[in-house]
């Protein structure tokens, strides 16, 4: 797992999105531009919740999330999203 210096507020979540799966028959190449965002990831940190939110994901937890969901950063030339954890579908 990564290890970040980034610590959530709140009820909100950091994930690391996972590679996509490419899948292609036929020999088609399908281009970066074309690809779509990948929908799962892991949690790397969690905040504390709120006094009417509890958290139920954890670090280390593979998630999926809705397809416009959080906010994208970059730290170290890495990838990540924050989100709060209601933009979380399911645990995988």
């Amino acid at each position: 797992m990564t290890k970040v210096k980034i610590k959530p507020l709140g009820d909100r979540v950091l994930v690391e999105p996972q590679e996509a799966e490419v899948k292609t028959s036929g020999g088609i190449i399908i281009p970066d531009s074309a690809k779509e965002k990948p929908q799962k990831g892991v949690v790397i940190a969690v905040g504390s919740g709120t006094k009417d939110v509890e958290m139920e994901v954890a670090a280390g937890d593979v998630v999926l999330y809705g397809k416009y969901s959080g906010n994208e950063l970059q730290i170290d030339d890495k990838e990540y999203l924050i989100m709060r954890q209601s933009d979380i579908l399911a645990v995988i």
